[in-house]
């Protein structure tokens, strides 16, 4: 059987998940991408294939033109309707494309929520510096950006055309979206579909930089959140259409309210995912690959419940070039497993992006007892350092 996979940049989740998963399951995979060069090291029973992945078109051509597909899968972001599409013209499993498109368009799914009377947030679009009439403090994004990637928080109509002035510079032609601050702690909800059942793999709960900007610094799991809180966000991910494969939720919970943030049609990044398969002792990408296979999930996932764990991101303070930081380890302290990953290399000379861009490394910490897994954690990255020079 044949999956095709569309992809931009490599990412942890293909190379370390996504990948070894299509192996162990005996897939013949061929990577459609417009970064082939990058993907070359993924191994050599890997196909890659240079293609224009944000076009369709291009997409539906070269698969087409190829061997017969028996998947179409990403797990990337920005190419999900892409992969819908693609997917829906060949006959294959996969998520209904107008979901796709709402989830990944910012203003839309504001729209769309309105709509369905599933929930109502003050939001406006634009293309040029502008004040505007608005509940503030607002927050700046672009419609359909990642990562925190030009988020900010916004006091007043003439910081709202600073920044978007700031914003449009860096990224002549984007569309932004303004909406009203959603107080309360940020969430995530993560889930995993067949169109048929859903399950719940249970959350995290974020932990932010201070403001304006938006830079998840640790992330701890939670084996679930309170039920209302849940039914209020499988609600809203209902009116969007959101059911099949893996999804990444983000929102708020204020007096008892959740409230989307933003919806990641796609299997949570930044490691949390390979935190999630080992934390949960599940085969975690082979079940959402096997969706796309057209195979139904099983009623229950079997995953453990007695799990603890949290994920720290050390961050850049400055822009400048990082000259000392710790090695990639493996290691278990107390009866925490720990793995920590560098993600940026010594030597290079850096800005700072106030993005998951400034993400220095990462530490994920798997346990049976919270406080364990914290003070664990804590200790790590308090024995290593990580100096940037100017």
């Amino acid at each position: 059987m044949r999956l095709y996979l569309l992809a931009l940049n490599p990412t942890d989740s293909v190379t370390e998940g996504f990948l070894p998963a299509a192996a162990r399951l005996g897939l013949d995979v061929t990577v459609l991408t417009d970064q082939p060069a990058a993907h070359r090291h993924t191994g050599p029973d890997i196909e890659v294939l240079e293609c224009d992945v944000r076009d369709v078109r291009a997409v539906v051509t070269r698969i087409s033109t190829h061997h017969r597909p028996d998947a179409v899968f990403t797990n990337s972001d920005h190419l999900q309707t892409q992969a819908a599409l693609a997917a829906a013209y060949f006959g294959l499993p996969g998520k209904d494309w107008r979901a796709a498109l709402r989830c990944k368009d910012k203003a839309e799914m504001r729209r769309h929520l309105t709509g369905a009377a599933a929930d109502t947030v003050w939001s406006a679009e634009l293309t040029e510096p502008a004040p505007l009439d608005a509940p503030y403090p607002c927050v700046v994004k672009p419609r359909e950006g990642v990562a925190s990637e030009d988020v900010v928080l916004v006091d007043g109509p003439e910081e709202l055309v600073t920044r978007t002035k700031e914003i449009l510079d860096r990224r002549p032609g984007t569309v932004l979206v303004v909406e009203e601050y959603l107080p309360g702690e940020l969430r995530t909800l993560e889930t995993l579909g067949d169109g048929r059942v859903r399950h719940v793999l249970g959350g995290f709960r974020t932990e932010l930089s201070p403001p304006p900007y938006f830079i998840e610094e640790r992330l701890t799991y939670v084996p679930a959140h309170p039920e209302p809180i849940v039914a209020q966000v499988l609600a809203q991910l209902d009116a969007l259409g959101v059911g099949f494969g893996a999804c990444h939720t983000e929102f708020v919970v204020h007096q008892g309210r959740a409230r989307l943030i933003e919806v990641n049609y796609r299997a949570i990044g930044d490691q949390c995912d390979l935190l999630l398969a080992r934390l949960l002792d599940i085969p975690l990408f082979e079940h959402i690959l096997r969706t796309h296979l057209g195979e139904p999930l099983p009623a229950d996932l079997g995953g453990r419940r007695d799990g603890a764990a949290r994920l720290e991101y050390p961050c850049a303070e400055r822009a400048g070039i990082l000259t000392a930081a710790p090695a990639a380890e493996e290691l278990t302290v107390d009866g925490v497993h720990l793995t920590y990953r560098p993600l940026r290399a010594t030597g290079e000379h850096h800005e700072l992006y106030r993005t998951n861009r400034d993400y220095l490394g990462v530490l994920r910490a798997v346990g049976t007892d919270q406080e364990t897994v914290d003070r664990v954690s804590a200790s790590f990255l308090a024995a290593r350092r990580w100096e940037i020079q100017p």
